[in-house]
């Protein structure tokens, strides 16, 4: 019988250890601030020290390039090829950063609990309705950014796949600019379906900031195809030949 490669071995008995570990102790320091925090911006450094950590645990090094970030809150959008794009994405994007997820994942032990208590957008997408724009107003106020993986899921062929309208229509109903965001390499640290992490290097390119004022809903689909081309343009082979000719 053949064994498992090393990784899967380290995997197993030294990563997930050391990230339950990494998740328990940050997540309760968070909670613990959360009271005096109503901002959140203490329980997201303790999220970008998570991310952090389970980066130089696991040897993944990311190098950033492309246009300077942001001063004022966006709506960070980038392509979805791993579990690490998170992590990855909080160590390499030094902004105060929200997420959007759906509303089960607060019930999830210490990180559902940090997500509802550091100021994230927990949805019902059953019926979102106007709740959505109000956390959104909220976290311009608080002077966050919004970071959406717009696919919906990881890529199983390291593709670029279609991004679904819906951060669209909220970027033009808030008025905030998307900055396209490519994240290449991370496929190599965990791709979907692999329950191995080996060591990478990835490349995290910020394109220049899409205005969205003065847009109207109806050029959500065209903005959400530009983006994705935006998107693809720096992860090689993520978007398809017929793709880029249409």
């Amino acid at each position: 019988m053949k064994l498992p490669p090393f990784h899967w071995w380290r995997t197993v008995f030294f990563l997930i250890p050391a990230v339950a570990f990494y998740t328990i102790a940050l997540g309760t320091v968070s909670l613990i601030s959360s009271p005096v925090d109503a901002r959140g911006r203490f329980a997201h450094e303790c999220a970008r020290w998570w991310s952090k950590l389970i980066l130089w645990t696991t040897g993944v090094r990311f190098e950033r390039r492309g246009e300077p970030l942001p001063s004022t809150s966006c709506i960070f959008v980038a392509n979805h090829a791993s579990i690490y794009d998170i992590p990855i994405l909080f160590s390499a994007l030094p902004r105060q950063l929200r997420i959007i997820a759906k509303a089960a994942l607060g019930r999830i032990p210490f990180v559902g609990w940090h997500l509802r208590r550091a100021g994230h957008l927990l949805v019902d997408r059953q019926n979102p309705g106007a709740a959505v724009l109000k956390k959104m107003q909220r976290m311009v106020q608080e002077g966050a950014s919004l970071i959406v993986f717009p696919e919906g899921s990881r890529t199983n062929d390291g593709l670029v796949h279609r991004f679904k309208g819906g951060v669209f229509l909220l970027a033009i109903d808030t008025g905030l600019p998307i900055v396209p965001v490519s994240v290449s390499g991370s496929r190599l640290v965990m791709p979907k379906r692999r329950f191995m992490v080996s060591p990478a290097t990835v490349v995290v390119t910020v394109h220049t900031p899409i205005e969205t004022r003065g847009l109207q809903r109806d050029d959500a689909r065209a903005l959400a195809e530009r983006v994705r081309g935006i998107v693809g343009s720096a992860v090689p082979g993520a978007i398809p030949d017929a793709d880029r000719s249409s």
